[in-house]
């Protein structure tokens, strides 16, 4: 099969897609850092989704402005420097260009799931959107864990799914995950502030990974 795996630099999709004898490319505006540039088309994302044949299509598009960690960059229930009141929301509101970044970030988000409307085949990934995202973005199909897929650790990924089937749990280690303390099964999630703290959080874990590419490409 032929797979663009859509906005993916670390290529961990990619390689288990190649280890299965996939023809599988990562995409990304950035160079890849899986190892493997022979393997990674760097450039416009939505130009080679739309202009390339593909198979399948695995994206995982940008969301720091969709995802319901960063709303506090948004809004705020008291007055702060830098926000006004906002009649029809009823809370005070970033008075910046921040609000665009939202809409732009919808509008590149809503363009994957156009292709999985015209009938292609695609998942696209996210972290869960907070309120203001989830107006113009529809339901996701899926919500998995890590811990489903064999990693002692939470953060809840949604899958909004088209032509594909939803993923299929391959080892559940809740239980055991249970044993740690907070900190340690959302470990992501306190991850330390940092210039690659924002591509560290993005990584996919590799047991998704592994069922991405084992459970789409039958």
């Amino acid at each position: 099969m032929k797979v663009l795996v859509a906005c993916e630099e670390s290529q961990a999709v990619t390689i288990e897609l190649r280890k299965l004898g996939h023809e599988a490319y990562s995409c990304d505006l950035q160079d890849c850092s899986g190892g493997h540039p022979e393997w990674h088309i760097k450039g416009d994302v939505l130009k080679i989704l739309y202009s390339g044949k593909w198979d399948i299509v695995i994206a995982f598009p940008t969301c720091t402005r969709l995802a319901n960690s960063g709303v506090r960059w948004l809004v705020s229930k008291k007055p702060r420097e830098g926000y006004v009141w906002d009649e029809k929301e009823q809370i005070y509101i970033r008075d910046n260009d921040i609000w665009d970044r939202l809409l732009k970030g919808v509008e590149f988000f809503n363009a994957f799931t156009l292709y999985g409307k015209l009938g292609h085949k695609i998942s696209i990934e996210n972290p869960i959107h907070h309120k203001y995202a989830r107006r113009l973005i529809e339901k996701p199909t899926q919500i998995i864990q890590p811990y489903q897929f064999g990693h002692l650790e939470k953060k809840a990924t949604c899958l909004w799914l088209y032509g594909l089937s939803k993923l299929k749990e391959t080892n559940n280690v809740y239980d055991e995950m249970m044993k740690l303390s907070y900190a340690e099964r959302c470990k992501v999630h306190y991850a330390s502030p940092g210039p690659d703290r924002q591509k560290l959080r993005s990584k996919t874990y590799l047991g998704i990974a592994k069922a991405m590419a084992e459970q789409w490409t039958i």
